[in-house]
Order: C-alpha cells, then structure tokens, then sequence
C-alpha cells in the first residue's frame, strides 16, 4: 500500500483508457503518455494496462507501507527515494517507511509511477482510469489528495527481477529517428487531412505553415492552440458529430483545439486536421507555452510509425522476459 504525502491538483490513477463507451457520452480517458505507462508496466511485470499515477502537478511524494517494486516513466527528471536520486524508466525496491518524491521535470510535463501489481483501484467500464469530468473511476473519481492510501494489486509476471533494476531506453532516445528532437524549441507533430480542411482553403495553408502555442487554457480534455487565426471561407452550421482524442477542430475564434486523453465524445466545430495516435503522448509530454507545427502526413506514414513502436514495445518486453527467465535459472 501506498500513501499520499504531497500532492498538487489534477493527479490522477491512470491507465491505458476506456474505450468502447464514448456512444454512451462516456470519454475513454487514459494516460496522456500512454506509452510510459505501457513500458513501466512491462518493466515491473504487470499487464500492460495496469493503474499508474499520472503525476502533472509536481512535487509529488507518496510514502511505501509495504514492500514494494516500482519504476517511474516518463518525465526527463530524477525522482528520489529518501533523498537518494534514483534513474527514471528502471525498476527499484522499496521498504515499508520510504519516501518517493517526483518532482518537476526539467523539460517535459508528466511523471508516471508504475508498481508491480498496479494500483487496486475498482475496475469501471473496463479501466481503473479517472475521470475528473465524469466524477468517477481512479481513486474514487477525483484527483488524489493528501492522505489517499492505495493498495497494491497483483502482478502478472512473478519472475525475479536484477538487484540493480531493469532498465529501459526512453522512446525519445531509442526512437528518435521517427520522432525527432524539438528543432529551435519547436515540436513536429503528424497530422492527417480531416473531413472540413476544405473548408478552409487557403486558411488551411496557414495552419499547417505557422508555428502554434500551447495554451494556458489547456487541459486533459483539449490543448487550445495561440497564433494567428483562421477561418473556414463561408459560415458552416454543423450537426454535433463524434470526435476522437487527436482531432483538430477550428472554432469560431479560429485557434485550434487539439482533443486529448479526455477528448468530447461529440462536437460541432469543422475538422482541419487530426494528430496521428502514435504522436499523441509527444503531445502528453508538451507543456503549456510549448510552441509546436503540424506536418502533413499519410495514413502509409502514420502506419509505419506504429509499426515502429509496435517494435520497440516487443522488443522490451521479450528482452525483459529473457533476462528474469535468465535469473530465474540461476537461482
């Protein structure tokens, strides 16, 4: 079990999401770095969607009740474990009494804390995720606060791990040929036409050729985009229709909304463009003032590029299987 010591606003329980339900008006929610979680769980040995904590207000510290196994994902900076700086994306032990603390990264925005077992909060709907709008899920369907004890659940995987950790190459460093480094400051991101560009004629033009703003008006449901405003050629009056974490819509004021991790589940907002899913947790990772450009993409690009990650995460998680297999052996 853990308890929460320090904790700011909007950290949550997270998984990989609910999907299936958004027909229903219910939002799929989910890890804004999916991924981290996805790699943080392969390395403590759970299945892949057990519950995290999303750290995204920072310091955060919780203290260890119990035994424990854990990694953090992630964010870029070091956590530390009773004052004793230990590595991000790597699996360490901690004892009954321990303090964790998270605290702000230097570059990127969120933080995940991963334990073997997950986090035994009650399954709704197919997810321990939360969801703040919904008021339900996660840890009784709020943000954590001070005092909050979790318990563990159980592991997928029992086979013993190296005394000094496992550990992993962050996807911005073994990936990086697919998604490069920020260029002056500026992160690229994949996006595909969407059903309204045409709309926009040349307006579309500028969207894709200007250098965009994270908004201070941004959350978890969408990122609100800050430059210079563009509008569809005529006034168009449309019915609400589905939208889908990685939509782009234009709304009156003419500055994009990109829907994240607790996307609408409908809206009536013309379409420019949508974000490919696997360039969504670069997003997660994108602080408010971040400043960002869309390069056009293809569905062909946007398969390869998932094709890609699809390997990275295999390659983990065989890699990891054969080292405690390996361990096991020579116990």
């Amino acid at each position: 079990m853990i308890e929460t010591i320090e904790t700011g606003p909007f950290n949550t329980v997270q998984d990989l999401g609910r999907p299936g339900y958004r027909d229903i008006g219910v939002t799929a929610s989910g890890a804004m770095d999916p991924l981290a979680v996805k790699i943080g769980n392969i390395l403590v040995g759970n299945d892949d969607d057990a519950a995290a904590i999303e750290v995204q207000t920072f310091p955060f510290k919780l203290r260890f009740e119990a035994s424990a196994v854990f990694a953090v994902t992630g964010a870029d900076g070091s956590p530390t474990l009773d004052g004793r700086e230990l590595r991000s994306w790597c699996t360490h032990v901690a004892e009954p009494g321990q303090l964790l603390e998270v605290r702000q990264p230097p570059r990127l925005a969120r933080a995940y804390i991963v334990f073997r077992g997950g986090l035994d909060v009650p399954a709704l709907m197919g997810s321990r995720s939360t969801s703040l709008r919904g008021g339900f899920g996660g840890n009784a369907g709020r943000a954590l606060v001070k005092g909050d004890q979790i318990e563990f659940g159980t592991a997928a995987d029992e086979l013993p791990l190296p005394a000094g950790g496992l550990a992993v190459v962050e996807p911005a460093v073994a990936l990086r040929d697919i998604f490069p480094a920020p260029v002056d400051g500026v992160l690229s991101i994949r996006a595909i036409v969407a059903g309204e560009h045409e709309l926009f004629a040349s307006e579309g033009e500028a969207f894709w050729g200007q250098i965009w703003r994270i908004s201070s008006s941004s959350d978890r449901t969408g990122y609100r985009l800050s430059g210079e405003p563009i509008r569809p050629m005529a006034t168009v009056e449309m019915r609400s229709h589905g939208v889908v974490p990685g939509v782009i819509q234009v709304p009156p004021g003419g500055e994009p909304i990109i829907q994240m991790s607790d996307a609408n589940t409908a809206g009536g907002y013309p379409k420019i463009a949508g974000v490919i899913e696997c360039d969504l947790w670069r997003l997660g990772q994108a602080r408010i003032g971040t400043r960002l450009r869309f390069l056009r993409s293809t569905h062909a690009e946007a398969r390869a590029v998932e094709q890609a990650v699809v390997r990275y995460v295999e390659d983990i998680r065989r890699t990891s299987q054969m080292v405690k297999r390996a361990l096991r052996a020579m116990a």
